[in-house]
């Protein structure tokens, strides 16, 4: 699954992912058991994950449970696994007795789509593989594919024609193509959340491509994220308090264009508006933060993709979820374009 954006890094224990421009980390002084901390991959990015907890043992053994439920994930929601789900899916725009979890997420984008009228829209992969095709071509035109490719695309996407329910799943139009790469980190990273919650884990950070906090860290503080200028990932813009305590959000997701970016022109990549055909270029970087990383991941995306007069009523229709926009300058203001930040 292309990585959209790798916009999280995790410090745990001194120890940092990348350098990206959201870090979660763990302070330095622990009271509890030291944590148990993974490092490896999840849907084509780095990811890990910090349990804490006084049995090793065990929290050894569930990091193996989880990372065999996010290979199994996986399999329901990877473009590149040609015998996935959604893979199946796209290949013949019918798919009978589909998975619950591709039920769940595909009926979660389609009523995203109908709330951004249509800014996010799983169908756009039609033109996510124009660009691919086309930025893969010797000589290929760095302005991108033509008017009329992108014309011939947009043809094929379309949410409202897809039809779902848990015993089928139908695109409804010729060559249509679904993606869930603007949901399904999020998705992953909740049931991987809920998993260890499940199995008795109360402290937990977990970074699949979105971060999810559950309680506090081993030093009996919150876990703490960094979110850092787009273009100076060592320039810390704000901070935010992550877990399940009261006041905090435990789930945090950024998008930026810098994710997935087809040719040498920065503002032609992965953030299709369906409706142009063409990348969206409002923010350098939109943080979200939600109750669950689906949510949070879904109106990232979409967040960065809508017109700049559309985001507070797109909010409204979550009000437990709260963003942030940082431009190009680096400058973060609020849905309502309050000034929040330093330039």
């Amino acid at each position: 699954m292309v990585n959209r954006r790798r916009f999280l890094s995790i410090a745990a224990s001194c120890a940092v992912m990348g350098s990206m421009p959201v870090r979660l980390a763990l302070a330095a002084t622990p009271v509890s058991p030291a944590p148990v901390v993974w490092k490896g991959s999840a849907m084509g990015a780095l990811a890990s994950m910090t349990l804490v907890h006084p049995d090793r043992s065990y929290a050894q053994s569930m990091i193996a449970r989880c990372v065999a439920e996010i290979d199994r994930l996986e399999s329901v929601f990877s473009l590149y696994r040609p015998d996935s789900a959604l893979s199946r899916l796209n290949s013949t725009g019918v798919l009978a007795e589909p998975p619950s979890e591709l039920v769940e997420l595909l009926s979660f984008s389609l009523s995203l789509a109908q709330a951004s009228k249509g800014a996010f829209d799983p169908t756009v992969q039609p033109l996510l593989s124009l660009y691919f095709q086309h930025f893969a071509k010797p000589g290929a035109s760095s302005a991108g594919p033509s008017a009329s490719a992108i014309a011939q695309a947009r043809q094929r996407i379309g949410f409202a024609d897809v039809e779902v329910d848990t015993r089928r799943i139908r695109l409804g139009r010729p060559d249509a193509a679904i993606t869930l790469n603007g949901v399904a980190q999020g998705f992953v990273t909740d049931r991987v959340a809920d998993l260890l919650h499940a199995s008795g884990f109360g402290n937990v950070l977990i970074d699949l491509g979105e971060g999810r906090a559950l309680g506090r860290g081993p030093d009996g503080k919150p876990w703490r994220a960094a979110v850092s200028d787009p273009s100076k990932p060592d320039r810390t813009l704000f901070e935010l308090s992550l877990g399940s305590d009261q006041g905090q959000s435990p789930a945090l997701a950024t998008s930026g264009g810098y994710g997935t970016r087809f040719g040498s022109d920065p503002l032609i990549h992965h953030l299709m508006d369906p409706r142009s055909g063409r990348s969206a270029n409002h923010y350098g970087s939109v943080s979200v933060v939600a109750p669950r990383a689906t949510l949070a991941d879904g109106l990232s995306t979409t967040l960065s993709i809508v017109p700049p007069a559309s985001r507070v009523p797109l909010l409204a229709d979550y009000p437990l979820a709260r963003a942030w926009f940082v431009d190009k300058a680096g400058r973060v203001t609020g849905p309502d374009g309050e000034r929040i930040g330093n330039a």
